[in-house]
């Protein structure tokens, strides 16, 4: 199971706010997929998705789609789809050694 948080932001504020809970293992080819779905339960357009925008989703955990990623005209400034990870065994390590973060 993994999480996409979506929300759209307008003027510096998030305008709606989605978390997409997916039942499999995330899968990069399904990104599309995904999107589309977010985008229904959000009542928006779908953007169009390019290489960058997967990229650094796989990379960075998280895209960024413009009003001129969008073939309609939206009413924000940005749609940002972030994944949420929930790793509960993430490390910090401090002089070589590590201290486990709950």
């Amino acid at each position: 199971m993994f999480k996409i948080w979506a929300k759209t932001i307008k003027n510096d504020k998030v305008q709606k706010s989605l978390m997409y809970k997916g039942e499999d293992k995330y899968d990069t080819e399904l990104f599309h997929k995904y999107l589309v779905e977010i985008c229904e339960q959000m009542d928006i357009p779908t953007p169009v998705v390019l290489k960058s925008h997967t990229r650094n989703f796989d990379t960075f955990n998280v895209t960024r789609f413009l009003p001129s990623d969008f073939v309609e005209n939206v009413g924000f400034d940005a749609l940002t789809i972030e994944y949420c990870r929930d790793d509960h065994t993430q490390k910090k390590y401090i002089y070589k050694a590590y201290l486990p973060v709950d």
